[in-house]
């Protein structure tokens, strides 16, 4: 069974927290976790799967570590990997610019080759503009978390996001293998 890489930057702990209850859903045997600051291009390439977690901050920056890193993902090549995204933002605080980072990210690895899975429906978010939204699609390009604004929606959300992740990444068992949690 080949594991699955689950990279996140995280300043306060939010995105960190997120990953680790992903990767306690998906099964943690299945999942290594890895804070972005900490890792190289070539412990990202030794993965076919992936999953990456960013959060925006303020008026659709990066996240420090994975700006910090953004010129090394420009550079990795993504043909014949897997990857699914979550993102972290606040809708009502940062409408205008909710999930960019995300989306900005989707943006650089779709264009070095990287096969997307997990996108996420926008019904149920209340924001005003999105670079991480797909153009009349009513998607976004991955999970969307609002730990300030829909905190208890976030079990679900993830519950629900690591079903769809499961069967995308065709794990043994697919959804019906993964922990529903309630945390």
């Amino acid at each position: 069974m080949s594991k699955i890489g689950l990279f996140y930057g995280s300043d306060e702990g939010n995105t960190q927290g997120v990953a680790q209850r992903i990767a306690a859903r998906l099964g943690d045997a299945r999942v290594d976790i890895h804070d972005i600051a900490d890792v190289t291009q070539l412990e990202i390439a030794d993965y076919d799967q992936l999953i990456f977690g960013i959060p925006t901050w303020d008026f659709g920056q990066i996240q420090s570590d994975w700006e910090d890193f953004w010129e090394d993902v420009q550079e990795i090549d993504f043909t014949g990997k897997t990857v699914a995204l979550f993102g972290l933002g606040d809708q009502f605080g940062y409408g205008d610019y909710f999930l960019d980072a995300m989306g900005m990210l989707h943006d650089v690895i779709v264009a070095n080759g990287a096969t997307i899975v997990g996108y996420w429906p926008t019904e149920g978010y209340d924001f005003e503009a999105s670079k991480a939204e797909v153009p009349g699609e009513n998607v976004f390009v991955g999970l969307a978390i609002d730990e300030d604004q829909q905190e208890e929606l976030t079990s679900e959300r993830l519950n629900r996001w690591c079903q769809q992740i499961a069967d995308a990444f065709d794990l043994e068992g697919g959804a019906d293998s993964i922990t529903l949690l309630e945390d």
